[in-house]
């Protein structure tokens, strides 16, 4: 697979850069119009979980696909930085004891143990609320359909039959005693993981006033880069240091977690990822050249190192 070009780097790096005083002012001390007041100690919760930096990559997938279809400006960071506030919140709440029960996140203790496991459940549900908060705000659009589209596709990606129903089906695969079906695990996977990933990149696409057929092309590209993200990910699990990926590596197999590479095998886990990248980098091909950056973001999806 190819390498990473100088370009596709300096993209991911600026948009995480530009993210960053947006997330910082969005987790201000300032209370908001319709706020009482911001805990102190829970703003420093939210800020912890969040401003430790991460390679920021679903807000950079609506960046992005924004810019490809001709939105740019402040409008598609800030649905990426909801898209990235509710992804901390997720990571909050997988590290905590009756999850994952992990001490580490990117390099730094876990939310429940910089400060408290209570602390750590509230943070996470703020974040979570201020997602929505975000995508809300007539700042964001005046026009109150694309910005209700966007609170609905993010509740779906997220919720129930997304991301939340993902993790309740990774819990279960848990205690099974015969290990799950390769198709189970795919379906886990993609509502663990690849939901919002998937709706990072839908979530550009709105932003842009996209039409069905180039929301089609992009839903594929989207669904499959998700699915080479979490292969990756297991793979990293299994292979990489603590030091390295900022996180506690070889958990899954520790805690019977349901992956591709325990289905599938090592060597086929990296072809699919493989695969699965290329089939996402296909996927653009109607957009011909102005698309290379996304194309490289799913390259960057398998071929990452933390």
């Amino acid at each position: 697979m190819a390498s990473l070009s100088a370009t596709f780097t300096e993209r991911l790096e600026t948009v995480a850069r530009t993210l960053e005083p947006l997330l910082q002012a969005l987790l201000g001390d300032a209370p908001l119009a319709g706020e009482i007041a911001r805990p102190p100690r829970l703003v420093a919760a939210m800020r912890h979980a969040v401003l430790a930096g991460g390679k920021r990559l679903r807000p950079f997938l609506t960046v992005e696909t924004a810019r490809l279809l001709g939105a740019d400006g402040e409008a598609p960071l800030r649905v990426g930085a909801a898209i990235e506030l509710l992804h901390c919140y997720s990571l909050v709440h997988d590290d905590l004891p009756a999850m994952d029960d992990d001490d580490l996140r990117r390099g730094r203790p876990t939310v429940h143990r910089a400060f408290d496991e209570a602390t750590a459940i509230l943070a996470g549900d703020a974040l979570l609320t201020l997602a929505f908060d975000v995508l809300a705000d007539p700042a964001l659009t005046e026009d109150a359909s694309v910005r209700a589209e966007l609170v609905l596709g993010l509740a779906r990606a997220a919720g129930l039959g997304g991301m939340v129903g993902g993790q309740m089906l990774d819990l279960e695969a848990e205690s099974r005693t015969q290990p799950l079906a390769e198709a189970e695990v795919r379906r886990l996977q993609a509502m663990k993981t690849g939901a919002l990933i998937a709706f990072a990149v839908d979530a550009g696409g709105i932003m842009a006033g996209a039409g069905a057929e180039e929301r089609r092309m992009l839903a594929t590209y989207g669904r499959a880069l998700g699915a080479a993200f979490q292969i990756a990910d297991d793979i990293l699990d299994r292979e990489a240091s603590t030091d390295a990926l900022g996180k506690r590596t070889a958990k899954d197999a520790d805690r019977g977690k349901a992956t591709l590479v325990d289905v599938l095998g090592l060597e086929a886990a990296r072809a699919e990822r493989d695969r699965l990248a290329e089939e996402a980098v296909a996927a653009l091909a109607p957009f011909g050249a102005a698309a290379d950056t996304l194309r490289e973001a799913a390259r960057f999806a398998a071929v990452r190192r933390k």
